[in-house]
């Protein structure tokens, strides 16, 4: 096939958004092909593909931008303060990937073309905010930037050679070119204007009489503390409506309370708040911050996975890890979560932190165990590959599981090329 690339059209090229079930598949191909390898996306992030014809041919990844560039801060313009409130507008192309053996010319600035086309509306559907601007650094000692010139991005000079790691920044001599792309014509404009509010925080939420129920007899097992003398709200209340309010994407007492007040009638009336001459009425923030402070957290945790699973149809789970940014211990290590998340909407169902002296394998079980799992099928990555978990799911839980299987279990490789299963999962392509 190689020798007919040269006469596809580039029109016939299509950019779009990866499928859940294909992020496996994308990760796989970045991680083995791309010169820098891949771990994962930085904080909000899409993954792309284009494609002819169901053929894969390039993988993009859009991550958050680079918290400091001096080249790219110096030509928007904008003060630190306006810096730190709009840089979820910026954002960057963080891995950008011509499968092997492709050769079409003009293709790489053709597909930066179709993907910056669509990036801020798809960033806008997603995460409720568009983007105004995409910036790149590229490795000037590796390559010249080629795609991003024909594609109109504009260069801006190079870095100073300093990565950022934990919470400090080390000088590592390895200056890069600096790449821009404005998404609209007034992305300048919009990011210095002082008073522009183009990031909605808080979503706004609606649960209906089923849903708003079921959130209800979820959070029942959670015990209340209070005395019952003096009590005004329920301690449900309190907990369903911050629940929604965190949900919408509230961080802190004071956005939560000030969410409560401003649901309608109908919201506060299924989330059994408190009536006062026939009106509805939301806790305060004070009521709020001191019941949050005393319940146990994980069971709440537990009843809101509880509910999100009855609110779900997916029959795919999957066991990601996660470090967390900027999360520590006492003892200075990071903070590891293990979670399980319904691949088809995303949402976590459970989560459990690993041990600081351990690692995932034995937090998988104890993860899983009171979720509800029977029909379901559960994938984990090469990790959680293990007899334990495999009879755990399939004789307690009575799911499937579909783990990954590499080199450094050849043993298991053997048998599955012995039985021939290899050829009913071929490899992507």
């Amino acid at each position: 096939m190689p020798e007919l690339l040269d006469k596809i059209p580039l029109s016939s090229v299509t950019v779009r958004p990866i499928l859940p079930n294909e992020r496996l598949r994308w990760d796989r191909l970045m991680s083995e092909h791309h010169y820098l390898g891949f771990r994962s996306l930085v904080g909000e992030s899409l993954r792309y593909v284009a494609e002819l014809q169901g053929r894969w041919f390039a993988l993009l990844g859009w991550s958050a931008a680079a918290l400091k560039c001096q080249p790219r801060d110096t030509w928007i313009g904008w003060s630190q303060a306006i810096q730190w409130q709009r840089l979820q507008l910026i954002v960057n192309n963080s891995r950008f990937l011509i499968l092997p053996d492709i050769h079409i010319p003009n293709l790489a600035s053709k597909i930066l073309s179709l993907n910056v086309q669509r990036l801020s509306r798809d960033w806008q559907h997603i995460y409720d905010h568009p983007v105004l601007i995409a910036e790149t650094f590229v490795d000037t000692a590796r390559f010249r930037g080629t795609c991003y010139r024909a594609a109109n991005w504009l260069y801006l000079g190079q870095t100073s050679g300093y990565g950022k790691h934990s919470r400090c920044y080390i000088h590592h001599g390895q200056s890069k070119a600096v790449f821009v792309r404005p998404l609209s014509k007034k992305a300048l404009q919009k990011l210095r204007a002082p008073h522009t509010n183009l990031i909605r925080k808080e979503k706004a939420m609606q649960l209906s009489q089923k849903q708003a129920a079921a959130l209800i007899e979820a959070l029942k097992t959670i015990p209340d503390y209070r005395c019952k003398r003096g009590v005004r709200h329920r301690s449900l209340s309190i907990i369903a409506l911050s629940i929604c309010a965190v949900i919408c994407g509230c961080r802190g007492y004071t956005a939560i309370a000030q969410w409560t007040k401003r649901c309608s009638q109908k919201m506060l009336e299924r989330l059994w708040c408190a009536k006062k001459d026939r009106v509805y009425i939301p806790p305060s923030e004070p009521t709020i911050r001191r019941h949050l402070q005393k319940i146990d957290a994980e069971k709440v945790d537990l009843a809101v996975s509880d509910w999100l699973r009855q609110l779900s149809s997916g029959d795919a789970i999957c066991i990601d890890g996660k470090t967390l940014r900027g999360a520590r211990r006492e003892d200075g290590t990071k903070v590891h979560l293990l979670s399980a998340v319904i691949q088809r909407e995303g949402i976590t169902v459970a989560q459990k932190e690993v041990a600081s002296k351990s690692n995932e394998i034995p937090t998988a079980i104890p993860l899983l165990e009171p979720l509800e799992l029977k029909g379901k099928v559960v994938t984990a990555d090469a990790m959680h590959t293990h007899k334990d978990l495999a009879c755990f799911l399939v004789q307690e839980k009575q799911a499937d599981y579909l783990f990954t299987v590499k080199d450094n279990q050849p043993t298991l490789k053997e048998d599955i090329a012995y039985l021939g299963l290899n050829e009913a999962f071929p490899p992507s392509v």
